[in-house]
């Protein structure tokens, strides 16, 4: 499960008011709070008995009108429903409230230490330094006698003016992002993890940092900049101003420096969480170094994704009860737990059921959700952890999948539209009526009414197709509002399916879910992976970047092998 670092939610005190005060003031109004909270509950008990009296009077009045031969009734104090009062629900928010001060006092006083402990260091890396400094015959003579005081948080420097911990000197940060493929038990999963270097101008360690990260989807830029982030939180944590954060990852390097910019929106939006962290420090500049440079950062990475490895290898050794799912982290009985048959990977019911209905919402057929794993869903099965309704719908995403394009054919009668094959709806017809294949009529296998497969509108009797469509030259006000909305929206249709297509991002090329390819722009058909128009490939508006599309994986190769050219060329940058 993963926890909440209070001490990282602040890093600035109020200018007005001490937060020792603000904390008084607010446990005051907790008090009062849960003194009128328990007036409430008082008075929310003295209405519960009154009600029950009345309802007993009323019970009693209403046998005493009964006849006598019939038998008493009783009332069931077990079947009457007890709602939550208000006053309850108020109470457990404020021991919610209460445990997270106690949790932000708790954090704030590992902090203080902390800073004080960094005081401290520097105060005695000074004192040597001066000490240093002194001639070895004025050391004879009175070396004896020179100290000087610790004086705490405050503590003063070489010159005697009061100064704050981060002004007296230039802090070094290191980092590290890693993303791993590991081998636990017989499957092959991937873990993340960062691991953050505080040190002081000779390279002492003063701080560390070392944590694992949920991998979904993130990449190694990704993982890196999620690694600076935390480190430059903790550094406004200790109340350094001055930092220098080594980086040996070339492509994070030109990001934060402005020199590439980033096209994919997640670490765009994460390089400009890093712009707005080193604005709040009186001095933050980056450095590229060689990747064996990276101090300490390195192996607390690593530690974090084998601590993850050995915690999973662990649980999946111990027969216990409880089984970490590999999506949320969470501890979930072994019960509520769910195998994929045929690959057999592992994951909780929530995860699952959320896999699920989002793959049907975009009307995908959903498979296992590891990585790389193609294993199908057994409808049976999934009823573990669906609801009847999404698990119909999951049937019929799994009919839909299954039929050809060219066989499918829905029902007419929009309270039914059920999906049928060609082949299938002919067969049944022919039970039911003469001659279908001459008049084209159909009946539904489903409602049972008759339609026509030509029109794909209720049956017209006595009536040709063309007779029909000149006596109805409007079509029917659904599809009227579907061709306007298709309008509007510059929806596309397939010629081979009649599937409507939306462009939300990317180039014109497009390939329907029947396979059929076709240009957006005009509609006229690919073949062979090849436009047969003249329209452009895409218009740049149109392309968005995302870390899951393809243009993406194509800029983050192009990093790597700038990257890559980078670290082969005869380079100086390692000079500085």
């Amino acid at each position: 499960m993963a926890t909440r670092r209070p001490t990282t939610t602040t890093t600035r005190r109020p200018q007005v008011r001490d937060d020792g005060e603000d904390d008084d003031d607010l446990h005051s109004l907790v008090s009062e709070q849960r003194n009128e909270l328990m007036a409430a509950e008082t008075l929310e008990s003295d209405l519960d008995l009154a009600f029950k009296l009345q309802l007993q009077e009323a019970v009693a009045a209403s046998l005493a009108h009964q006849p006598s031969s019939s038998a008493p009734l009783e009332p069931q104090n077990d079947t009457v429903c007890h709602s939550v009062g208000f006053a309850t629900v108020q109470s457990e928010e404020l021991v919610r409230l209460q445990q997270e001060l106690k949790d932000r006092q708790q954090s704030e006083i590992e902090m203080r230490k902390m800073r004080e402990d960094l005081c401290r260091r520097i105060h005695d890396q000074n004192f040597a330094r001066e000490i240093l400094r002194i001639p070895e015959e004025d050391w004879r003579d009175w070396g004896d006698n020179f100290e000087k005081p610790f004086c705490g948080e405050g503590s003063s420097s070489s010159s005697g003016g009061s100064t704050a911990i981060g002004n007296e000197c230039e802090y070094r940060l290191y980092f590290k992002g890693l993303i791993s493929d590991e081998k636990v038990g017989d499957q092959r999963i991937k873990l993340a993890g960062i691991g953050v270097a505080i040190c002081d101008s000779r390279d002492n360690l003063i701080f560390e940092v070392r944590k694992p990260l949920i991998v979904n989807g993130m990449n190694k830029i990704g993982a890196e900049a999620k690694a600076l982030i935390e480190g430059l939180n903790a550094a406004l944590v200790l109340e350094l101003k001055r930092l220098v954060f080594y980086c040996d990852y070339y492509p994070i390097f030109q990001f934060v420096n402005q020199r590439w910019p980033a096209k994919q929106r997640k670490i765009a939006v994460l390089i400009n969480q890093v712009k707005n962290l080193q604005r709040q420090f009186t001095s933050c500049n980056s450095r590229l170094v060689p990747r064996n440079d990276i101090k300490f950062a390195f192996k607390l990475a690593r530690d974090a994704i084998v601590s993850q490895t050995n915690k999973t290898a662990e649980s999946s050794r111990c027969k216990s009860l409880n089984e970490t799912c590999v999506i949320c982290f969470e501890d979930t009985e072994a019960s509520q737990i769910f195998s994929v048959d045929g690959c057999l990977h592992r994951y909780c019911f929530s995860c699952m059921k959320q896999h699920v209905e989002v793959k049907l919402l975009h009307g995908i057929l959903p498979k296992c959700p590891h990585e790389d794993c193609k294993s199908d869903l057994d409808v049976g099965s999934c009823g573990k952890f669906l609801t009847p309704k999404i698990m119909e719908t999951m049937r019929q995403r799994i009919k839909e999948a299954s039929t050809p394009v060219t066989e499918k054919v829905y029902c007419a009668y929009p309270r039914c539209s059920v999906l049928m094959s060609k082949t299938e709806l002919l067969e049944y017809s022919t039970k039911h009526l003469v001659d279908v294949e001459r008049s084209g009529a159909r009946r539904c296998m489903k409602c049972n009414n008759l339609f026509c497969i030509n029109c794909k509108v209720p049956w017209h009797r006595n009536m040709t197709c063309v007779d029909y469509k000149r006596l109805n030259p409007y079509p029917p006000a659904e599809e009227s509002k579907l061709k306007f909305l298709a309008s509007k929206n510059l929806w596309r249709q397939c010629k081979k399916c009649n599937h409507m297509i939306e462009l939300a991002e990317g180039c014109f090329h497009m390939t329907c879910r029947c396979g059929h390819e076709f240009c957006y722009n005009c509609g006229a058909e690919w073949k062979e992976k090849k436009a047969t128009c003249d329209c452009p490939l895409w218009i740049e508006d149109n392309i968005l970047y995302d870390e899951d599309d393809e243009e993406d994986e194509d800029d983050e190769e192009e990093e790597e092998e700038d990257e890559d050219d980078y670290y082969d060329s005869d380079s100086d940058y390692f000079a500085m």
